[in-house]
């Protein structure tokens, strides 16, 4: 009777350490990109950033989990998991009181452990969402990202990466994005990024996927250290733009001018096909912060000149994106004058930016 008893109080303290760990999680800081042993531009010089305003850092992004969670519900939940039993040790640890007052922070690596046991050995979709949503929220803090990694949990996270259940895939990347804030970890998650642009190509436009995706891409590309894993898919986000909600749009764009900072990257994406509707764009019904953040990129591209034979190759393309926004046939210098008149005062002073 008393060993039941023990096991019964273990299963229950495990349960509610699940729970605590998932609301203390929902309610996170966005943290930094740690730039240490990074170049955020190893050409010595600032990265314009994608707001259309001043240079500044490329831009990067904590993701939020999406599901909204009460501690009541979830502990309910929590219940069916099948649970990775702790050591007997780590067992008599953990007490009401421990748990109580846990944070993100603070979590020892048997706590990450058991999350990942659970997401790797449970099979029931629902709980494999939660587990996503409490290992994303758990690492919008420094500390866990290290954790994460060092108990080989990136991979197993990315292992959803294939899930055939959507939701399971964007909680996924949500979590990766927020995994992907830290230096060390991006040295292990840039073996995804082919799989990540296969998903933004395979998916729906505007869906959740391709949000998620481009999202975990625009932390990859704030360094230059991994865009050239990007350069293939460059016409795919430039045809994203045409087609896609300001949203989405916006997202694409914060990629685009993230690898347009980088003066290695500039021939592949002038050369890069892209659709002549582009430049219909530039205008003013355009939303002002997509609208920005194209003129940043036209920023970013006016500062590169081709070497002779990259424009002997340019100007035989007729649909590259040189020929659609920067050669002297383009529309784009007969649509910049109009939008001197925006009503949005950041648009007109990029605009004379580009016009001197």
């Amino acid at each position: 009777m008393g060993d039941d008893d023990g096991i019964i109080a273990r299963m229950f303290n495990t349960k509610a350490l699940l729970g605590v760990v998932v609301g203390v999680g929902a309610s996170y800081g966005i943290y930094k990109l740690v730039a240490s042993g990074s170049s955020a531009d190893h050409n010595g010089k600032k990265s314009k950033n994608d707001e259309g305003t001043s240079p500044g850092s490329p831009e990067s992004k904590a993701s939020s989990g999406g599901v909204a969670m009460q501690p009541g519900s979830l502990l309910a939940k929590v219940s069916g998991l099948t649970l990775v039993q702790p050591s007997e040790t780590q067992a008599a640890n953990i007490t009401s009181r421990d748990i109580v007052s846990a944070s993100p922070e603070s979590l020892e690596p048997h706590h990450i452990q058991m999350l990942l046991s659970l997401l790797e050995k449970n099979p029931n979709p629902s709980d494999r969402v939660q587990v996503l949503v409490t290992l994303g929220n758990a690492a919008a803090f420094s500390v866990n990202q290290d954790l994460i990694r060092e108990l080989g949990g990136l991979h197993v996270i990315a292992g959803s990466l294939s899930d055939p259940l959507p939701e399971i895939r964007v909680q996924c990347l949500n979590a990766l994005n927020n995994l992907s804030m830290n230096v060390r970890n991006q040295e292990q998650l840039k073996v995804y990024v082919p799989q990540v642009l296969e998903l933004i190509e395979m998916s729906p436009v505007n869906s959740d996927l391709q949000l998620a995706s481009l999202r975990l891409l625009t932390n990859l590309s704030v360094t230059n250290n991994h865009q050239h894993l990007m350069k293939s898919s460059i016409t795919l986000f430039l045809s994203l733009l045409v087609v896609s909600n300001d949203t989405l749009q916006t997202q694409v764009l914060k990629v685009l001018v993230n690898l347009s900072a980088n003066p290695d990257m500039m021939e592949d994406i002038v050369q890069a096909q892209a659709p002549a509707s582009l430049v219909l764009l530039f205008n003013s019904c355009t939303n002002t912060p997509v609208l920005l953040r194209l003129l940043t990129f036209v920023g970013n591209l006016r500062t590169w000149t081709p070497s002779a034979q990259v424009a002997e190759v340019l100007r035989r393309s007729k649909d590259s994106l040189y020929c659609v926004l920067l050669a002297p046939s383009s529309q784009l210098h007969h649509r910049l004058p109009l939008l001197l008149s925006h009503p949005d005062s950041q648009v007109k002073t990029q605009v004379a930016r580009l016009l001197t």
